[in-house]
């Protein structure tokens, strides 16, 4: 991955890691993999819409995803979101019940979460890539170490900021806002991953949207129009 692809804002928090053999060997892997005729979702010019939406300096929510969806025209850099004209999946949907159950927020038609990362909530995937019909694909092969780093940017400033972490995956980044020793200035919020498989074990009533928009209130830090429609 070229250095001139990481937006302005996370350059000095990301270039380090974007210089380690890993990082290099990841962009090689990648380049050799869409050579062999393989898809790669999101296509190239997506894979860092997160942060491209979301300046560093500019993050008062995070909310992580494990990797992109894999089916054709979902992904579009942006944890949990599809592309408009795609059907809402159904993690997506649960996210949606419980924003109305939470807040009184009636379900948009559209599973675009752009309004959202263009207020401050940074919607990051741990993997940024995945290999069409093939979920979990690219894991392990080097984005954890970019994705830790953007974390830990997020951690190391002053601002006080939510992560929002469902499922097991998630939940182990808030080792890496912990082992900063920044927990304390920070509200971390865990909760059962919104899929169907798990979302009746405790993320229906955890309320994320509330809880966040109190904490950045209560910091002075303004509240998220969590409205899509």
């Amino acid at each position: 991955m070229a250095n001139d692809e990481i937006p302005e804002s996370w350059r000095t928090a990301l270039e380090p890691v974007l210089a380690t053999p890993e990082a290099r060997k990841l962009g090689g892997w990648l380049r050799a993999e869409e050579g062999a005729g393989k898809v790669i979702h999101p296509p190239r010019g997506q894979r860092l819409t997160a942060l491209a939406l979301t300046p560093l300096d500019q993050v008062r929510v995070v909310i992580l995803g494990q990797d992109p969806y894999h089916g054709p025209g979902q992904a579009h850099g942006l944890a949990f979101s599809v592309q408009d004209g795609v059907k809402v999946p159904p993690s997506l949907v649960n996210m949606y019940k419980e924003l109305e159950s939470d807040l009184g927020i009636q379900p948009p038609d559209h599973g675009n979460l752009t309004r959202w990362a263009e207020q401050g909530v940074l919607l990051l995937n741990n993997t940024l890539t995945v290999e069409a019909a093939q979920a979990g694909s690219h894991a392990g092969r080097g984005w954890d170490a970019i994705t830790d780093a953007a974390v830990a940017a997020v951690a190391e400033r002053g601002e006080p900021t939510v992560f929002i972490l469902w499922g097991s995956h998630a939940a182990k980044k808030a080792g890496r806002v912990a082992s900063l020793g920044r927990s304390d200035r920070h509200l971390i919020l865990k909760a059962p991953h919104p899929s169907p498989l798990s979302s009746y074990r405790g993320f229906f009533g955890s309320k994320p949207y509330s809880q966040a928009n109190a904490f950045l209130e209560s910091h002075g830090r303004g509240t998220i129009d969590w409205r899509l429609d």
